[in-house]
């Protein structure tokens, strides 16, 4: 009798070797997913203290005038800006504060809004 030659052969080490990439894809895109959830919760948690910052500077205020303004968050946070919007109501006398904070560097996106009413005058 014939000994058998011990030993993997080539269509066992190919399925090995497929079976091994396709964890390895999946492993990966795993990694990936985290990535972008880590960022995407880094930048709510910093742009909603930022925009509550600035709705603090507003209640700070006794009265409140309709405008626009735009600016940024520099020093600290340089690629973080603001937009502020202040409008009338149907209710008189009441106003309502809208503060936008936004990433430039965020491509889809990276805006968090937060809405303040106030009663003006008080």
């Amino acid at each position: 009798m014939r000994e058998q030659n011990r030993g993997f052969t080539l269509l066992e080490v190919m399925v090995a070797m497929s079976i091994m990439a396709i964890g390895l894809v999946a492993v990966f895109q795993m990694q990936s997913q985290s990535i972008s959830m880590s960022t995407e919760a880094r930048f709510q948690t910093t742009a909603s203290f930022l925009a509550q910052s600035k709705m603090a500077d507003l209640e700070a205020l006794s009265v409140l005038d309709n405008r626009t303004e735009k600016g940024d968050f520099s020093p600290d946070h340089p690629d973080y800006g603001w937009m502020l919007t202040v409008t009338d109501t149907q209710i008189p006398k009441l106003k309502m504060a809208e503060v936008t904070v936004f990433n430039r560097w965020f491509e889809n996106g990276g805006t968090y809004q937060l809405i303040l009413y106030k009663m003006s005058g008080m």
